[in-house]
């Protein structure tokens, strides 16, 4: 019967992940871990981010250049290390991607879709270099991963993180047509509408493509395998992350799902977690995400995913839906949205919701119901 139900509403349709270029986390880790600074070992990659932050504290400035210039893979991944040394380590790992990029763009030996993706490759990774991006992680193996901040993400009050969904990879994370719907877009749109909200809130948007999603909506989308494992680095960037400020994550599509398995080991600085156009949460109910963050959900009238069989049996599906009354999430307007992929457009009600949330501009949301249900302080699972 679930078979029959993931069939017939697309679930196995997608397409299978390529083949990419090789992994060289295995010679970066090697190498950092055969490193010493003044005799002394270097943090394991895995440590915890409030050591690995402790570890730079201590060192001189011209020390920590040292690390992120010869370890640049390392430090630009490295949760806990210092922003700016991350933005300088990515910048000479993307340098060096480029290079590669740019060496297969002129094999002759390459298939024509070896070629184009090649060629793709190059032009994301020149992208990036431009002078004005902050790249926060980023990793050109496989089919890639990447984070990049919009802001002053260690002077800001208020900090966003876009999780997106499915399809998630260094090729679609920026587009041209259908700007909003990739994790790029998104970001650039809620950090507009966020300083159009509150103008003398200092703002910072993650666009957090740092983990890998599924690829296409197949077998992988309908399980919670590659959302637990994302659900741990969405962890980690949350310690990680600078200051004090309070933390709001906006969760699209399977990025709810990788959000729901990370919600109950989130620190306290995120306040709210609002998803979007979600398969479900991994959870029957709101409070079930036994998170303190309040939680949100919304859903456009003409969003496919509403056909989507909410359930958990065997491991497939991912539970309740979130914008069920049963659920009990704080249910929000999503007038504008257009479908599946519109809920970050400019000009819409889902994407002002998501920026009131984001500067904590709670009393302004607009509600999905007549009333105002969901800014009730009982209203919700916080």
């Amino acid at each position: 019967m679930v078979f029959v139900l993931l069939t017939t509403t697309g679930w196995t349709s997608g397409k299978r992940p390529r083949g990419a270029p090789r992994d060289t986390w295995a010679a970066a880790t090697a190498a950092w871990r055969t490193d010493r600074l003044d005799g002394r070992a270097l943090p394991e990659p895995t440590a915890p981010p409030a050591a690995v932050a402790a570890f730079f504290a201590a060192l001189r400035p011209a020390q920590r250049t040292r690390l992120a210039d010869a370890h640049p893979l390392i430090v630009g991944n490295l949760d806990g290390a210092p922003v700016a040394l991350r933005y300088r380590a990515n910048r000479i790992t993307l340098h060096h991607a480029l290079a590669t990029e740019r060496v297969r763009v002129g094999d002759r030996g390459l298939s024509t879709e070896g070629h184009l993706e090649a060629v793709r490759r190059a032009h994301r990774f020149e992208a990036l270099l431009s002078r004005d991006r902050q790249v926060l992680a980023f990793d050109p193996s496989g089919q890639g991963r990447v984070a990049e901040v919009f802001g002053d993400l260690v002077r800001a009050q208020r900090i966003s993180v876009v999780v997106p969904g499915v399809d998630t990879n260094l090729l679609t994370y920026q587009r041209t047509a259908r700007r909003y719907t990739a994790p790029y877009g998104m970001a650039e749109s809620l950090h507009a509408a966020e300083r159009e909200a509150a103008p003398g809130v200092r703002t910072a948007v993650i666009a957090w493509a740092d983990y890998t999603a599924p690829s296409g909506v197949g077998v992988d989308a309908a399980t919670g395998r590659l959302a637990a494992s994302g659900a741990l680095r969405l962890v980690a960037l949350a310690e990680a992350l600078p200051g004090s400020s309070r933390v709001s994550l906006f969760c699209h599509s399977y990025g709810s799902v990788v959000c729901g398995l990370a919600a109950r080991r989130l620190p306290g600085r995120v306040t709210d977690i609002a998803v979007a156009g979600s398969p479900g949460m991994r959870a029957e109910t709101a409070a079930a995400l036994d998170t303190g963050a309040r939680v949100w959900a919304m859903r456009d009238a003409d969003d496919w995913i509403a056909d989507v069989p909410y359930l958990d049996v065997g491991g497939l599906g991912h539970g309740t839906d979130p914008v069920a009354p049963e659920f009990g999430a704080r249910l929000l307007s999503a007038t504008g949205a257009a479908g599946h992929g519109g809920y970050f457009l400019p000009g819409t009600e889902s994407l002002r919701n998501f920026a009131r949330i984001g500067v904590g501009a709670y009393e302004s949301v607009s509600c999905a119901g007549a009333d105002d249900a969901c800014r009730s302080e009982s209203s919700g699972a916080a």
